[in-house]
């Protein structure tokens, strides 16, 4: 199912999977305890706040903000934050791809009176707003919103860290 929807990181996820159960080769992937949302917020949000990075001995995500705030209280050394033996750099990718789940989720809307409103509302600046305002007059549509957006998220965050040579790994117990 996940390869036939063909969504970015459903084969990894397959492929991971079936390693798991025996059912195809394992992932030469290292493990990384990520939190895929912590990751994709970083990868897909504004880019004034400069990416941030992942501490690859626990699997934490730290925004850039909070590694700035760190370094400034003293609670972390300059050269350790930048330290490229402990930390993964995550830059900032931007909105586009989650433009692109809001036009991917309009052409799924069976309404079209509803898919011609929604997408009018992605038409120019403020187009996140808008869209999340018009899909209001739909309260049926927004959980399947928020789960295809969330989804499609993850799998990108999936696939960002197989191409730096990571799946996501169980949490350390402490």
């Amino acid at each position: 199912m996940l390869r036939q929807r063909g969504w970015d990181g459903d084969d990894l996820l397959a492929d991971h999977l079936e390693g798991l159960i025996g059912t195809g080769p394992a992932l030469t992937l290292s493990p990384l305890p990520v939190d895929l949302e912590e990751l994709s917020n970083i990868l897909e949000g504004d880019p004034v706040y400069g990416g941030g990075r992942i501490d690859r001995r626990t699997g934490e995500v730290w925004p850039q903000p909070a590694i700035d705030y760190a370094v400034e209280m003293g609670d972390e050394d300059e050269s350790e934050s930048e330290s490229s033996e402990r930390w993964l750099r995550v830059e900032c990718l931007g909105s586009v791809e989650s433009y692109r789940d809001m036009e991917f989720f309009i052409g799924a809307v069976d309404d079209a009176s509803e898919a011609k409103r929604l997408a009018a509302a992605i038409d120019g600046r403020g187009a996140f707003r808008r869209f999340r305002d018009a899909l209001d007059a739909w309260p049926e549509e927004v959980d399947r919103w928020y789960a295809i957006s969330e989804e499609r998220q993850r799998g990108r965050a999936r696939a960002w860290l197989a191409e730096r040579g990571y799946c996501v790994g169980p949490t350390p117990r402490a």
